[in-house]
């Protein structure tokens, strides 16, 4: 079908002022309307309300204040409900109280992307735990019940103790010992042992032994290290690459190392005894008090090592994982003990060996608390309990791994995830989690510490030149900051510290914002999801400044995604990078689709219409929301996933894969937010309170406290082709009501069962100015057509539609399936009547055998988004006539443009119409006259059912053949 034209738009008249914006998560600003509110209204948790930027000709509504109704929106919700109310919120906090120092209460990390076995040794944990109070706190806000408020308050409290433990020297862990009590560097806390300087003296010969007992399997992790740097060392490894001990002595690196490689390896979660000797040219290595490596041709010793600078128990001066288990009895000796004094170890403590006490230091190691360990040797060789990376920079810092990421960023110039791996981004969604949490139970806490975090951040950034700034968050990946802007600038509406302001516009990625405002593509090879979050903190911070280009950057910036670079289901990318501008067949993939974008298209389009009631956003929004974002959700439930997609591959036949890469990934995180606020762009109002607008088709209730009325809107939309509003109180506004551009003909609105002279024109919003009355009703019917969307740069590649549903062909094929669907067009252009509907399954069909059902059902079926259509012949009314159909070089054929022109109001009109235009084929020498002649004999042979025009019946549900019939 044609592009509709989208004149006759109907702009609001949105007054610029200073009303409260209700908050997505709060109902305070609702609830202080409440002398207002209808009776039988529900009370909104009770939370904050951010103040509504001047710049918005629309509010938004709470989620508190739009309830949803039953269908496929609340279907989708209650699974991701059920994964909120049961998933341990102490895995989550397991890395954050790690990182710390603190007990994690036996908890397991979730693993995946949040914990350090993950993707780049974890380098992206806490990101999850963000998304997941984010989700909670959505949860809250839209069901007021109190199980999510008190997971919220949980994690809320348990991140306020680790900032405090951050903000203290770290303490000793102490756990039952070999001998007595011990102590443990808890993996993730970047604890170990610093021994004195002086602890060898003058000592040429040594024993090291202690008791190991390692909480993780790590490789090269060291159970001692005496050096300087990665050039004069002498070290002892748990595990080397075969997972063995080694000892290594050297004083030009490592590939001059004298060494001693065990062949028994130290079991993970026991107790192991370790000792070392050096003598001459002699070097033991001993486990459990026999001997298991000797090198016998020795030249290093502590003597030729010299005085060092790094005495370490746990931490190595390469970059190696620190050590993570339990240290007991460490005892030093400035000679080589015997191979049965070592045994003597083994069994006892060595204060009642017959070796006794190292007489260079020995620890028992049986502190319970402080950062002093006791050396007992006489000598006062006192080590000390430290962190790897000191401490924070700044009392506001919280984070799930240490400062080091964020440091490391600031001297980088290209990307490299495995050393830092976005951890902006990663604040950002600490931070955006903080903030709803906030909002939705105004909880101070929550608060204190996203100001805390943000203090911490302009501590760091504004100390850095701008060169360095600009170089840092253009670098793929490592430099990535999701939308931090975003949540800076809602800190902002709520604080007015004016620092705030000056730390969102520390993140400018100039480049992007001047390209972007001057309308030059750059998309072309960039992170998809690393800028889309960019510019909706870009009008987030027009709002906050009032500067311009960074508004215009977001609206120019959305035109480069929308259409040129969106698939039909409403996502873009492939591989998370875009191509060039209308590159869509071209870049067909296992991987497009990532559904962070969509997620973030869906933020970034509805602030957008907040500034400009342009439908094409909403348009935009329907879209994604009704095809990827819903389809992106199992239809499953599961206690320990939210079961969302990462990519949608749009290749013939692929399947979804709803527990992608090793778990906790972004787009499992988008996923659970998208799904607990579904209803969060249904309704909007006037900055003035003037009118209402309708956006979407969902069953749902609106309480408008400022107006003292209730919105019920009554649908099974998209079964349903309607909706249905009844007002419960008096009020005087006008509906704004969304004309889809999809919308076929026989669209119509009647209030209190009295139709309605419109003149609506697909692609607009329709004004209905009215002073309402409890009871009043709005009907509105909104016929659905089946049409295709073909890929820009190659028209064969198409998309099926029917209304805003993406319909898919369920087929395990790998191969484009090759589909005709001119062959019972309707005299409307529907081509519906080419499928078959199948009986009780509403929206599914079959054409040609197959099964095609709506792609947002959340299936693991192999699904064909695209198809290529095939009209090789010219079929009218069913009949085939046997000619080839024609096509011109640019692609169109004869049947494109006949039916391009649809509707017709009657046969006649259509014979006309083809008698033109075959006529006009045929004088292009595209068509021979006898083939126009067969062409209109087989037409004017069509069967009579085809001379009525298309029947829509208002608020008509899809539900078997009869839908198919009146389409005809």
């Amino acid at each position: 079908m044609a592009t509709l034209d989208r004149r006759g738009f109907l702009r609001a008249a949105g007054l610029v002022g200073a009303a409260p914006l209700l908050s997505p998560f709060a109902g305070t600003a609702a609830a202080s309307a409440s002398a207002a509110t209808p009776s039988g209204a529900t009370t909104a948790p009770s939370g904050a309300a951010l103040p509504a930027p001047a710049a918005w000709r629309l509010r938004p509504f709470a989620l508190a204040d739009v309830s949803l109704g039953s269908g496929v929106f609340a279907d989708k919700r209650a699974l991701m409900l059920d994964y909120a109310r049961g998933y341990d919120v102490n895995r989550l906090l397991q890395v954050f109280r790690a990182n710390a120092g603190l007990s994690t209460l036996g908890a397991v990390a979730p693993g995946g992307w949040e914990g350090l076995d993950g993707e780049a040794n974890g380098n992206l944990r806490g990101h999850y735990s963000g998304h997941f109070l984010s989700m909670l706190s959505q949860a809250y806000a839209s069901t007021g019940e109190q199980t999510f408020a008190d997971r919220i308050s949980t994690m809320v409290g348990a991140l306020v103790e680790c900032r405090e433990a951050l903000n203290r020297p770290p303490s000793v862990g102490s756990v039952p010992g070999r001998f007595g009590t011990a102590v443990e560097s808890q993996r993730g806390s970047y604890q170990f042992l610093q021994l004195p300087p002086t602890v060898l003296g003058a000592a040429a010969q040594l024993t090291f032994a202690a008791w190991v007992k390692p909480s993780h399997d790590a490789a090269w992790a060291r159970i001692f290290d005496f050096g300087n740097d990665t050039t004069r060392y002498m070290y002892l490894a748990a595990r080397n690459q075969n997972r063995m001990p080694r000892f290594a002595i050297t004083t030009g690196g490592a590939g001059r190392e004298q060494g001693i490689n065990g062949n028994v390896a130290l079991p993970v979660g026991e107790w192991s005894h370790v000792a070392l000797t050096l003598t001459g040219t002699v070097g033991t290595l001993y486990v459990n008090g026999a001997v298991f490596g000797r090198n016998t041709a020795m030249t290093l010793g502590p003597a030729q090592l010299g005085q060092l600078r790094n005495y370490w128990l746990g931490r190595s001066l390469y970059p190696d994982p620190v050590y993570a288990g339990a240290f007991d009895e460490v005892n030093l000796w400035s000679r080589a003990l015997t191979d049965a004094e070592v045994a003597a170890l083994s069994t006892q403590p060595a204060s009642a060996s017959p070796a006794g006490r190292g007489d260079l230091a020995s620890y028992d190691l049986d502190e319970t608390d402080g950062q002093v360990l006791q050396d007992s040797s006489g000598r006062g060789q006192h080590a000390g309990w430290l962190r790897t990376w000191g401490g924070p920079s700044h009392p506001g810092f919280l984070a799930a791994y240490p400062e080091t990421q964020f440091i490391t960023l600031e001297t980088m110039t290209a990307s490299n995830y495995t050393v830092v791996w976005a951890p902006y981004y990663t604040a950002h969604k600490i931070l955006r989690g903080l903030l709803d949490a906030h909002l939705a139970t105004g909880d101070p806490r929550a608060l204190d510490l996203a100001e805390g975090m943000c203090d911490w951040m302009y501590s760091r950034l504004s100390k850095l030149p701008a060169t360095t700034l600009q170089g840092m968050w253009g670098i793929f990946s490592s430099g990535e900051y999701g939308g931090i802007v975003e949540a800076i600038c809602d800190l902002h509406a709520l604080t007015g510290k004016a620092e705030h302001v000056a730390l969102a516009k520390l993140f400018d990625l100039n480049r992007l914002i001047d390209s972007c405002a001057g309308a030059q593509d750059i998309l072309d090879g960039l992170h998809a999801n690393q800028h889309i979050p960019i510019l909706t903190g870009l009008v987030r911070l027009h709002d906050e400044t009032g500067e311009d280009r960074y508004l215009a950057a977001a609206k120019g910036f959305w035109n480069m995604v929308v259409p040129a670079r969106m698939y039909a289901i409403g996502g873009t990318s492939t591989g998370e990078f875009w191509r060039a501008s209308g590159r869509i067949a071209g870049t067909i993939s296992e991987t497009n689709a990532e559904t962070c974008c969509a997620h973030n298209m869906l933020k970034l389009s509805r602030v957008l219409f907040f500034h400009e009631q342009n439908p094409k956003y909403m348009e935009y929004y329907e879209r994604a929301l009704f095809n990827q974002v819903l389809g992106s959700k199992q239809d499953k439930a599961d206690a320990e996933k939210p079961l969302a997609t990462y990519f949608i591959g749009l290749t013939p036949g692929h399947v979804r894969d709803y527990t992608p890469k090793q778990g906790t990934t972004c787009c499992e995180g988008t996923g659970m937010e998208s799904a607990t606020k579904y209803q969060d762009s249904v309704f909007f109002a006037a900055a003035d309170g003037s009118a209402l607008y309708l956006n979407l088709f969902v069953a749902s209730t609106l309480r408008w406290a400022a107006k003292g009325v209730t919105v019920e809107q009554s649908t099974a939309f998209p079964v349903e082709q309607g909706t249905r509003l009844t007002i419960r109180g008096n009020a005087t506004f006008d509906l704004m009501v969304r004309v889809p551009s999809w919308v076929g003909p026989g669209f119509a609105v009647a209030v209190n069962g009295k139709a309605l002279k419109v003149d609506a024109v697909p692609g607009t919003y329709l004004r209905i100015a009215r002073s309402w009355r409890s009871g009043d009703m709005v009907t509105l019917s909104l016929p659905f057509t089946l049409r295709t969307e073909a890929a820009l740069d190659d028209r064969s590649l198409q998309s099926l539609f029917y209304g805003p549903v993406n319909l898919v062909t369920r087929d395990a094929s790998r191969s484009y399936l090759s589909l005709g669907l001119y062959r019972n067009a309707a005299l409307s252009g529907d081509l519906l009547p080419s499928l078959e509907p199948v009986e009780g399954r509403p929206l599914h069909f079959t054409l040609d055998g197959r099964e095609v059902a709506p792609f947002h059902e959340g299936t693991e079926d192999p699904t064909h988004v695209y198809f290529r259509r095939a009209e090789p012949t010219v079929v009218l009314g069913g009949r085939e006539t046997g000619v080839a159909n024609p096509v011109r070089a640019n692609g169109v054929s004869l049947l494109d443009e006949l039916w391009s022109a649809a509707p017709y109001r009657n046969k006649t009109e259509l014979l006309k119409a083809l008698e033109s235009l075959t006529s006009s084929w045929v004088r292009d020498g595209l068509l021979t006259a006898d083939e126009r002649s067969t062409i209109l004999a087989t037409a004017r042979a069509r069967r009579s059912s085809t001379d009525r025009p298309a029947r829509h019946e208002p608020g008509r549900a899809d539900r078997g053949p009869s839908a198919r019939r009146s389409a005809r």
